[in-house]
């Protein structure tokens, strides 16, 4: 391991020297003295300074980093940062801190640089999880977000650089729709039999603190930036007036949390996976990764069995439990094409949708998608609901978030060989929709002629479409 020794603290000018052993010390300037914004480079300059270094010595060691987080640093966050969100237990909303933003900028750098920064307790609120339940998600304070944006915006531009192409969540550039792409390209292109479709139980709740620092470290081992993650995964949990202190776990919603869950992940599975799995296996075999969510495929049973053996004891080393219910191993080879069947017997969940081998237009074994069960129905659920509760509203602002909701849904969902069950959402929706006007009132009844003529003639909803062609 090459270490990176900078002999400056947070404060001081922002340039040092590289120690790497075996070599003599090479100087990498990063700017001038903190507010002197008339000499030192851009924010981008300075990460892409930080990635380049990153990009050629993969051994190296960051030891001095968050003296680049300065007061104009700290502005760049905050323009990064959602200022519609809910604020947190200060109750101070984006635009009440941006009234005294650069005094405010400047006291959070002051108590981030002299280590007087206290992340305060995150709201804690749940939403429902596939009618299955309920995700806690945490609502940090503004100034918290901010913080917490800075480090992210450093370490990103670190970690992005090891990053392997097989991670999509929580990534510029990247999306569910490109790892669904890769995959379908995986499968159709390799002579893939089997996939692994597992599962995480609880990865946010149950990720070990120490691993955490520890695979950090290995990267980075900047002391002022190790102890402002600490203090945010320690932070209180506020709900119901009581605040709790969580010994592992890290808050859903948190701006960190993304970045964190994916250097935990990359060290515990894709890393693993690529320098060690991959060249023991037999035949080829690929990982698809999207947050806490992956499939494996491989090309022989004997490789996928040996995988899924020793993922429990992978996971479990580092304090995480592979669901043995919810992971299982499916065959999904391509049919031989004998026999009449227009469908493959294997299927399996990734992302929202079911994939399965089905015959095209032309006769050809393709893979398809479509919306999985799940999904389709916590839609739906979630369409009536908020149709329930807004019934009130006029008509004119129904059919806006309604129209809102729909194109969104068709966004994500709208690919080749799905348009039916998008067509099923546009007739659930109507029917929704005439229940829940037929109930503002005794007499509000409304029969489905007078449903079309005066309100979906007049109220056109937008008709589903495919968005992903490829």
């Amino acid at each position: 391991m090459v270490s990176l020794c900078w002999p400056i603290r947070w404060g001081t000018e922002a340039h040092g020297t590289h120690c790497r052993e075996g070599e003599a010390g090479h100087n990498v300037f990063l700017g001038g003295k903190m507010g002197d914004t008339s000499r030192s480079p851009t924010i981008s300059t300075k990460l892409q300074k930080i990635a380049e270094q990153a990009r050629r010595y993969p051994d190296m060691v960051f030891a001095t980093l968050a003296h680049l987080i300065d007061v104009e640093f700290l502005h760049e966050a905050f323009r990064r940062t959602r200022k519609n969100a809910s604020p947190g237990v200060d109750g101070v909303t984006a635009a009440e801190y941006a009234a005294n933003l650069e005094e405010n900028l400047r006291d959070l750098h002051e108590r981030m640089r002299s280590g007087r920064y206290i992340a305060p307790p995150v709201k804690r609120s749940w939403l429902d999880k596939d009618g299955s339940g309920k995700r806690p998600i945490g609502e940090p304070t503004l100034e918290d977000k901010i913080a917490q944006r800075s480090v992210v915006m450093v370490l990103g531009a670190i970690y992005e650089q090891d990053f392997h192409n097989v991670s999509h969540g929580f990534r510029k550039g990247r999306s569910q729709h490109q790892a669904l792409q890769q995959l379908w390209q995986q499968c159709t292109r390799m002579n893939i039999n089997w996939i692994i479709d597992a599962d995480v139980s609880g990865f946010f709740d149950n990720l070990d603190h120490s691993w955490l620092r520890k695979i950090i470290k290995q990267r980075v081992n900047d002391g002022g930036i190790l102890r402002l993650i600490g203090k945010w995964l320690k932070a209180g949990v506020l709900e119901e007036e009581m605040v709790t202190y969580p010994e592992k776990g890290t808050p859903q919603g948190a701006v960190i949390s993304p970045l964190l869950s994916n250097i935990f992940l990359h060290h515990v599975l894709d890393d693993w996976f690529v320098h060690e799995v991959q060249p023991r296996l037999k035949g080829y075999c690929f990982l698809i990764r999207f947050a806490d969510d992956f499939v494996i495929g491989c090309e022989s049973e004997d490789d996928a069995r040996r995988v899924m053996n020793v993922l429990p004891k992978r996971f479990g080393r580092f304090g995480l439990t592979i669901h043995p219910e919810k992971t299982v191993l499916t065959r999904f080879s391509k049919p031989n094409g004998r026999g009449n069947s227009a469908k493959g017997k294997g299927t399996f969940d990734f992302l929202g949708f079911t994939h399965y081998w089905a015959k095209s237009r032309r006769g050809s074994w393709v893979i398809k998608r479509k919306t999985r069960k799940k999904s389709l129905r916590r839609f739906l659920k979630a369409l009536w609901v908020w149709l329930r509760r807004n019934r009130h509203l006029s008509l004119k602002e129904q059919h806006k978030m309604l129209s809102i909701k729909l194109r969104g849904h068709y966004q994500y969902y709208g690919v080749i060989g799905n348009i039916r069950l998008l067509g099923k959402v546009v007739h659930q929706a109507r029917r929704y929709w005439r229940y829940w006007l037929s109930r503002r009132s005794h007499k509000g009844y409304i029969n489905w002629g007078q449903y079309v003529d005066s309100i979906l003639n007049k109220f056109a909803r937008p008709e589903p479409r495919i968005y992903h062609h490829s």
